[in-house]
């Protein structure tokens, strides 16, 4: 496809968040094509927002967790084989700061977890897709760039 020829191709944009605490990472356990998956706290960017209040909003929103965004992880992208879709994800690096128990998780979440890295790789036939653990292997490589490098102009 090229936009030369009159057509347009336009990626998902999403955003996840590498939350650690204690040496563990922040997951969730979602229903995704009649699966049970794990997934890092992740979803799509919405309209007039930036990708780190869409990083800060996804967390809350699948896991009831407040988090301080610390670094830029890296970007993504990524061809989904069983629809097509084309995902292209941002990933950020956070602190836990604040946990609201009662809080009731997006539609599709069936519970959070704090898995151990080595926990996270030997689920790996359970992950969303192939980012959830090249984030997190990038994280734990040491990849983390300042938040300030990202810009949204308005």
């Amino acid at each position: 496809m090229s936009y030369r020829e009159g057509r347009f191709w336009q990626p998902d944009v999403t955003v996840a968040t590498i939350v650690v605490r204690d040496g563990r990472l922040l997951m969730v356990e979602e229903r995704a094509q009649g699966r049970l998956v794990f997934n890092q706290p992740a979803g799509h960017l919405e309209p007039d927002e930036t990708l780190l209040d869409a990083a800060l909003r996804e967390t809350r929103e699948e896991t009831g967790w407040d988090v301080r965004l610390t670094a830029f992880v890296g970007a993504y992208q990524w061809k989904a084989t069983e629809t097509g879709r084309h995902y292209l994800r941002f990933a950020f690096a956070a602190e836990p700061v604040r946990h609201d128990p009662g809080r009731a998780l997006d539609e599709g979440i069936v519970q959070t977890h704090w898995l151990t890295p080595a926990e996270l790789q030997q689920a790996q036939a359970r992950h969303r897709s192939p980012l959830v653990w090249q984030a997190v292997e990038d994280y734990l490589g040491g990849r983390r760039y300042p938040l300030d490098m990202l810009h949204h102009l308005a």
